[in-house]
C-alpha cells in the first residue's frame, strides 16, 4: 500500500502516522476536540457569510450597475451567490480522491487554502465600471472557487467528535459542531456593520466591504492548524484504520447507501431552507423596502445570532431527552407554523422585521443544532465519512442555496406570502423523510 501512495506523488500520511506516534501517551479529551470543531466550522461560515452579506450590501452596486433597478441588480447577485452550491459537490468528489492518494492533512491544506485564498481574491475585485463583464465573471470564478473548497474542508473532526461522545450525550456533542454558523454570521455582520456605520457609503464601497475578506484568509489559516493537530491525534488515527472516516468513492457510496444519501439528504431541509432566510435572505429585504438603516439591522442580525447560539445549545439538551429523530419532527412543526407566522412579521414594519430575525434565529437553532448526521447510523462503516460529506452537500444545495434568490424573486413579484410557502414546503419534506427513515428502519 505505501509503494502505491509513492507512485502517486508527496503525501501527508507518513507525517501523520508519525505524529500519532509522537502523541501517543497523550489523550484528546472531547473537549479539545469540539474546540477545534468550532473553530474549524466557524471559519468556514465566517467566508460564507462574508460573501453572503456582501452579494447585498455590496455587489449590487458594484458588480451589478447596469441592472434597470436595484431588486435586478441583488436577484443577480444572489444567483451567483447559488454557484458556490453547485461546486460543494463537485469539491467533495475530487478532494475525496485527494484524501485516498495523499492523506487528509494534504486535503485539508489545498482546501483551506483554495478557500482562503479564493475569497481574499474577492477583496481585489474591480467593479463592472472598471473591467465590464469581467468583473461578473471572476466574482463568479471566486465563488465557485469557495464552493469547491468548502467540498474539501471536510474533515470527519464532527464524526471523531460524536464517536468520542458519551451514550447519553449523543445530542449535547452533536450540536457543538454548528456553533460555528451563528458565530461566524455574528463576526461577519459585526465587520460589515462597523464599517458601514464608520464609512461614508462611498468610501465603504471602494474600500471597506474588502477589509472583511482579508480577514477571511488569516481565519482560514488559523483553522487549519487548529484542524491539522486533531488529525494529528491517535484517536482520528485508531478510527482511520477501523474504517470509521476513511474516504471511500463516491460511486461505491452510491452504489450501497444511495437511497439513504437521499433521505438524508432531505431530513434536515425545513433547517437549511430556513437558514439563509433569517440570515440572508432579510437583509436582502431590508435594503429594497425596509426604513431601518442598514448598519442598525445588522445589529440586530447579531442579537438574532446570540439568539441562535443558545438555541443550539438547547437543542442539544433536548435531543438528549427526547432523540434526535424527534427533536428534527418537532423542530419541522414549529418552522412550518413560523412560515405563517415569518411573512405577517415581515410586513409589520420596523418592529416586527426585527422580531422575524431573532425569532427565526431561536427557531432555526432549535432545529439546525441537530439537523446533520441525523441518519448517519445507516451508512456502513467504511462509508460513513464520503457518505456524510456527499449528503451534506446535498442538503445544503436542495435547501440553502437557492433560497435567497427564490424567496426575494417570490416574494417581490407574488407577496411576502410565498416566503412561507417556501418554507413550508422544507418542513414538509423533513418530516416526509423522517417518516420513511423510520419505516425503512422498522422494515429492516
Amino acid at each position: 500500500m505505501a509503494e502505491t501512495q509513492v507512485h502517486y506523488g508527496p503525501s501527508s500520511r507518513t507525517l501523520e502516522r508519525d505524529a500519532r506516534r509522537i502523541h501517543d501517551d497523550k489523550p484528546v479529551s472531547p473537549g479539545s476536540i469540539a474546540i477545534g470543531v468550532v473553530i474549524g466550522r466557524m471559519s468556514e461560515f465566517f467566508d460564507f457569510f462574508v460573501y453572503g452579506l456582501a452579494s447585498v450590501l455590496v455587489f449590487p452596486q458594484l458588480v451589478f450597475p447596469f441592472a434597470p433597478d436595484r431588486l435586478t441588480a441583488t436577484l443577480y447577485s444572489f444567483s451567483i451567490f447559488s454557484l458556490a452550491f453547485l461546486a460543494r459537490p463537485v469539491g467533495s468528489v475530487v478532494f475525496m480522491t485527494v484524501d485516498r492518494l495523499y492523506g487528509r492533512g494534504t486535503k485539508l491544506t489545498i482546501a483551506l487554502f483554495l478557500l482562503g485564498g479564493s475569497t481574499a481574491s474577492i477583496a481585489f475585485l474591480p467593479g463592472y465600471s472598471q473591467i465590464g463583464y469581467w468583473s461578473i465573471a471572476l466574482l463568479a470564478l471566486f465563488r465557485l472557487g469557495q464552493g469547491f473548497a468548502l467540498g474539501g474542508a471536510w474533515d470527519g473532526l464532527a464524526s471523531l467528535l460524536a464517536l468520542n461522545a458519551p451514550e447519553r450525550h449523543r445530542g449535547w456533542y452533536a450540536m457543538i459542531p454548528q456553533l460555528g454558523a451563528p458565530i461566524g454570521f455574528a463576526l461577519a455582520s459585526t465587520l460589515f456593520g462597523f464599517f458601514i456605520a464608520n464609512l461614508s457609503n462611498d468610501d465603504f464601497l471602494s474600500w471597506g466591504w474588502r477589509y472583511p475578506f482579508f480577514v477571511a484568509f488569516a481565519i482560514n489559516v488559523v483553522a487549519l492548524f487548529a484542524r491539522l493537530r486533531l488529525v494529528m491525534t491517535k484517536e482520528f488515527g485508531t478510527l482511520l484504520e477501523q474504517h470509521e472516516l476513511e474516504a471511500a468513492p463516491i460511486l461505491d457510496v452510491l452504489r450501497v447507501h444511495g437511497r439513504d444519501i437521499l433521505i438524508g439528504a432531505f431530513v434536515p431541509l425545513a433547517s437549511f431552507a430556513m437558514f439563509h432566510l433569517v440570515t440572508i435572505f432579510p437583509l436582502g429585504w431590508m435594503s429594497l423596502y425596509g426604513s431601518q438603516p442598514l448598519g442598525t439591522f445588522l445589529v440586530v442580525q447579531i442579537i438574532g445570532a446570540m439568539v441562535g447560539i443558545v438555541a443550539i445549545i438547547a437543542s442539544g439538551l433536548i435531543a438528549d431527552r427526547i432523540g434526535r429523530r424527534g427533536q428534527l419532527a418537532v423542530c419541522a412543526v414549529l418552522i412550518a407554523i413560523f412560515s405563517f407566522i415569518g411573512p405577517m412579521l415581515i410586513a409589520a414594519g420596523d418592529t416586527g422585521q426585527d422580531a422575524f430575525v431573532i425569532i427565526g434565529f431561536g427557531v432555526l437553532g432549535l432545529s439546525f443544532g441537530q439537523a446533520t448526521g441525523s441518519i448517519s447510523s445507516r451508512f456502513g462503516r467504511g462509508y460513513r465519512y464520503t457518505g456524510a460529506a456527499f449528503t451534506s452537500d446535498l442538503a445544503w444545495l436542495v435547501g440553502a442555496g437557492f433560497a435567497p434568490l427564490v424567496a426575494l424573486g417570490l416574494s417581490s413579484r407574488f407577496g411576502l406570502p410565498f416566503v412561507g410557502y417556501y418554507l413550508l414546503s422544507g418542513a414538509i419534506c423533513t418530516l416526509a423523510a423522517l417518516a420513511f427513515s423510520k419505516a425503512l428502519e422498522q422494515r429492516e
